[in-house]
């Protein structure tokens, strides 16, 4: 049934609706409520991990070929070991392998031994054929062990820390022991030193 406008009941029953309809609306409209909000932003920079073997003096001194050893002779050679990177480190490895083998590296006994010890000014050279010498403070790296091996473990090194370096001393030993089977010997021996990351941390 249809409503009748023209009633009493029927308008008063219209008004109410249409009033109804408007405070909906209003309501919709009107409800609020209050706000607030902050904001702030993180910048995260990753670290660099580079370690450099400088040339000490001009040149890589590791490259230049001693002749004419003798049992009880020495080979030294320097080099600077440099963390450029800006990074910490956890270990700093020394791989050593011969690229032209003989019996001045495979004889672990009587064959070439190497030690590396550090000075933390630079070494000062002595006279033709005198050992080089640190007029500051010497620490061992590597005590004397065969010249040949895999990921040997490096010790009291200031590279260790990003942007430092170490001024190393490489010995290489003919042993006094070397009998008449090393006469004539060449072995060519490869450097190698490998940096590990230091292990995860919370920033």
């Amino acid at each position: 049934m249809g409503l009748n406008l023209k009633t009493t009941t029927g308008k008063l029953i219209a008004s109410a609706s249409l009033l109804g309809a408007a405070a909906a609306v209003a309501g919709m409209g009107t409800y609020g409520a209050f706000t607030s909000s902050t904001e702030a932003s993180t910048t995260v920079t990753n670290a660099t991990m580079k370690i450099d073997m400088v040339a000490n003096g001009g040149s890589n001194n590791l490259q230049l070929s001693a002749t004419g050893l003798l049992p009880g002779d020495k080979v030294q050679r320097l080099i600077t070991l440099n963390n450029s990177g800006t990074a910490d480190l956890a270990a700093l490895t020394l791989t050593t392998a011969p690229t032209v083998s003989s019996v001045l590296t495979t004889d672990t006994a009587n064959g070439l031994q190497i030690v590396i010890e550090s000075c933390d000014q630079a070494w000062t050279a002595g006279a033709q054929g005198a050992a080089y010498t640190c007029g500051g403070t010497k620490k061992s790296v590597l005590a004397s062990r065969p010249v040949i091996g895999s990921n040997i473990a490096l010790s009291q090194l200031a590279s260790l820390t990003g942007g430092q370096n170490d001024n190393l001393l490489v010995t290489q030993t003919l042993p006094s022991t070397a009998g008449d089977t090393f006469q004539g010997a060449t072995s060519t021996v490869n450097f190698t030193f490998t940096a590990t990351q230091r292990g995860t941390t919370v920033k």
